[in-house]
């Protein structure tokens, strides 16, 4: 290792832009904006995020301080790579980027970029592109701080475990009820829902916050005596707890909705045992490709994970 270097190798993580991601379905560029004409929407802002992303990284890759080797990865490899321990991991791209990547580290320090601050708002992306070659040259240095991110895990059974940023989703793939005992506490029932979600002080702002608005804009539909008010279900990422909401719980003589929200401090877990003979499914952070099988007989532990995610947050020399 060179002498003053922390990290041996820095790992850069990108994702196709909109741009490739036509590119590969039509081909052609002819064909994609053609594409996107026909259905009213202007091509030239493809055009502009992926001439972002390409400076972006040029930027980067000339950011690499010396002696320090590098390598460069799509998100769709994530599930099989391996990060080493003395791995500095470098996103570019957007927020979901981070989010995708996050969950497959182990104290790793993770560098998230904003390629383009002024098109990409950048809730989880600390650095523009043009301060890149400073923050790198610290970080390789440990000369950094981190915030610690608070993560779920699903634990089943048979000992799989899955982790999230934002959110897991217990239910089924398909659009037919999820049947499940859930215990909290000394609590347990019998639900029927459309799943449920388990959100972390990151994710508390994306689907935790549409399923209570949802929920509180119905309820207030039949009160006619009450008015509704702004939905606040914000909490901070490095908070030591979760959030649960059961999805549209259904009542009848076999299944109850008394256990529809609540929280998961540290030390505490969810338990979650299927009744779905097939389909079920416990997925995170939105990507469905990546999923437990939560079929009949499968117990799930929805807890608070001991491994955080270690963001840079500021670079100092």
């Amino acid at each position: 290792m060179p002498s003053g270097i922390v990290y041996e190798k820095i790992v850069v993580v990108t994702r196709h832009t909109d741009l490739e991601g036509l590119l590969e379905r039509f081909s052609t560029r002819g064909r994609a904006r053609f594409y996107i004409e026909q259905m009213g929407v202007s091509f030239a802002q493809y055009q502009s995020a992926d001439t972002a992303q390409a400076q972006a990284l040029k930027m980067l890759q000339a950011a690499i301080p010396r002696g320090v080797r590098v390598q460069y990865i799509e998100r769709e490899f994530l599930p099989n790579y391996t990060f080493g321990p003395t791995d500095c991991v470098v996103v570019l791209g957007v927020d979901g980027l981070v989010v995708n990547v996050a969950k497959y580290l182990d104290k790793q320090p993770l560098v998230a970029i904003n390629p383009s601050p002024g098109q990409i708002d950048g809730v989880l992306l600390p650095f523009p592109i043009w301060d890149v070659q400073r923050v790198l040259t610290n970080v390789v240095k440990g000369k950094f701080q981190t915030k610690k991110i608070t993560l779920a895990q699903a634990q089943l059974n048979d000992g799989q475990v899955l982790h999230a940023v934002n959110d897991l989703f217990i239910g089924r793939k398909t659009h037919a009820s999820a049947r499940y005992s859930i215990e909290l506490g000394r609590r347990t029932e019998n639900q029927s829902s459309s799943g449920v979600i388990v959100s972390t002080g990151t994710g508390s702002t994306g689907w935790l916050k549409s399923i209570v608005t949802g929920a509180i804009g119905i309820a207030s539909a039949y009160k006619t005596d009450e008015e509704s008010e702004a939905v606040n279900t914000q909490f901070d990422g490095a908070a030591e707890n979760l959030v649960f909401c059961v999805r549209e719980p259904f009542v009848s003589k076999t299944s109850s909705a008394q256990i529809v929200h609540g929280r998961i401090d540290a030390g505490e877990s969810l338990q979650i045992v299927s009744q779905m003979p097939q389909d079920g499914v416990i997925f995170s952070d939105g990507i469905e490709d990546d999923y437990l099988e939560f079929n009949s007989g499968a117990i799930a532990h929805i807890s608070v994970a001991q491994k955080k995610v270690h963001l840079v947050v500021a670079a100092y020399n």
